[in-house]
């Protein structure tokens, strides 16, 4: 039987010669956790690693974890996933344990040929509204820095993280904190995972919008989709895997009054640092290539209004993108490789957007409106000042002097930059709160913002949904249709590719409970 062991050694330290070294039993392992603790390293403490491992002896072998999983009777109709991001991808896969095929309906490409519209977009402006950064095999995950970071407890997690190794993912992303597989080793393993769904009688149908929902005659039921050039399908079992940036998607929603509520969330800019700089913060004199590019996570509460000020989505050797998905808007979001080996790190620096303080209410949609005016100011200020693909960008020590600045740091950004003034791209509340917050920053990481080389790019919307798309706890469906299955981050359930993950598997076990309630 395996024993488990619990120790921390230095960052430098070999694991297999301690293991010799303190525990000559052991003839074989498994590690079940790994964690850096680098804090304080910037003052002189030395960064530690903590280790959890199961240890076997000679004779011992390790116990089967693997989920076994009993094949059920094809249904008559397909369960229909509307989208190929980690949510709808994910569902199909638990699907495919029960032998169950489904049909899912991507609006876009294959990752491969997607990435030949997002490059146009980038360099030259041209913008393909199914065929984007959010848009595309494996959706917005695909470029958001490959994070499967997430702070939900599920089962499921556990799931998520052996089934990207089982697809090629570096072994330690089974085990590892923090586990990261950079924009690159993501799309390959989304693409191998949508092969092996093919292989197994799942049909998946690029370049294939839905407009509409279908309804019943009484309007209580959705019994299938209509795709753009017409084609109606029809199923008992319609999951809602959209992403947050399916805008036409939440109006026709709302236009069928399926239920949905506003939702809160954050908006901001993307900071951008020589990553050199943050490496020497977070690490001091132990920053270097055995380190790898340094993580931070800021947040700050202002007492008066309470409203809080956070990093985001930090992507450390990384770049900032422009990931609009409307013709008339710019919007930022960050990614990084495997190897986070750019001479960048960014993160985005955002401010909570409270719905019925910050945006009005009586539109169901009023959060997304909200976005889009912010998205539309940058869009008109890259138009006035530059050709209309360029991001608003000010440099961080100017934004808190309230002056434009003419020249600009260098950047990561394949759009290039236009000189700006980010405040009156977003809103006044939004800038006071993060002047104040930056201050702090800088109190806590010195450098952070008082260095010449920090450059704020505007702005980021995109932080999660506007709305909740209203579902049953327990059986996950629509609180007011009957079939259809609100899922992953676009419907308000999740935040990431892991939580997203998690929420498609989460579906598709509440459909097999229903249909299959003998188990």
């Amino acid at each position: 039987m395996a024993e488990r062991l619990q120790f921390t050694l230095s960052y430098d330290e070999d694991l297999q010669e301690y293991l010799k070294t303190h525990y000559p039993w052991v003839m074989d392992y498994r590690i079940k956790s790994e964690s850096l603790d680098a804090r304080k390293a910037n003052l002189g403490r030395h960064p530690k690693v903590h280790y959890v491992i199961e240890a076997l002896k000679e004779g011992e072998l390790f116990s089967s974890s693997q989920e076994e999983f009993i094949k059920k009777t094809p249904l008559a109709k397909r369960p229909i996933i509307i989208g190929a991001g980690p949510a709808g991808i994910f569902c199909a896969l638990r699907f495919a344990e029960y032998g169950i095929p489904t049909l899912i309906l991507e609006r876009g490409e294959r990752a491969h040929k997607r990435m030949i519209h997002i490059s146009k977009y980038w360099r030259k402006g041209e913008l393909d509204q199914d065929n984007n950064v959010c848009f595309g095999e494996g959706g917005a995950g695909l470029f958001s820095d490959g994070k499967l970071i997430t702070r939900i407890k599920s089962p499921f997690v556990q799931y998520v993280m052996d089934k990207f190794v089982h697809f090629g993912a570096p072994p330690e992303t089974a085990w590892i904190s923090n586990p990261h597989l950079g924009s690159n080793k993501i799309r390959q393993l989304i693409g191998k995972m949508t092969e092996e769904l093919k292989s197994n009688e799942h049909e998946i149908r690029y370049n294939s919008r839905v407009t509409e929902l279908l309804y019943s005659q009484d309007g209580k039921k959705v019994i299938g989709v209509k795709l753009d050039g017409g084609e109606e399908i029809f199923s008992d079992h319609v999951i809602l895997a959209t992403g947050h940036s399916a805008r036409e998607m939440y109006f026709h929603l709302k236009d069928k009054n399926v239920a949905m509520r506003p939702k809160s969330f954050a908006v901001g800019v993307r900071v951008e640092h020589p990553r050199e700089l943050i490496d020497e913060i977070q690490y001091g004199s132990f920053a270097g290539p055995e380190m790898g590019a340094a993580r931070y996570r800021l947040s700050w509460e202002d007492s008066e209004t309470l409203k809080g000020s956070y990093s985001f989505c930090m992507c450390p050797g990384g770049y900032v993108l422009s990931s609009g998905t409307d013709a008339d808007g710019i919007v930022v979001n960050g990614m990084s490789n495997y190897a986070r080996n750019s001479r960048w790190s960014n993160a985005a620096l955002v401010v909570t957007v409270e719905a019925g303080k910050d945006f009005p209410i009586d539109d169901v949609l009023g959060g997304l409106h909200f976005q889009h005016s912010i998205e539309n100011k940058a869009y008109e200020y890259s138009v006035k000042f530059g050709t209309g693909k360029e991001v608003p960008s000010q440099p961080l020590t100017s934004f808190l002097k309230k002056e434009k600045a003419e020249d600009l740091p260098k950047t990561s950004c394949p759009s290039g930059l236009v000189s700006a003034d980010i405040r009156q791209i977003l809103p006044e509340f939004v800038c006071d709160h993060l002047e104040k917050a930056l201050k702090v920053f800088d109190n806590r990481m010195k450098g952070f913002a008082s260095d010449q080389r920090a450059l704020l790019l505007a702005p980021e919307t995109r932080t999660s949904a506007p709305v909740t798309i209203s579902r049953d706890r327990s059986t996950m469906v629509s609180d007011s249709h009957i079939g259809l299955y609100p899922c992953g981050e676009g419907a308000g359930h999740a935040g990431g590719i892991t939580s997203a993950a998690v929420d498609g598997i989460k579906v598709c076990e509440e459909i097999l409970k229903k249909i299959y309630p003998e188990g």
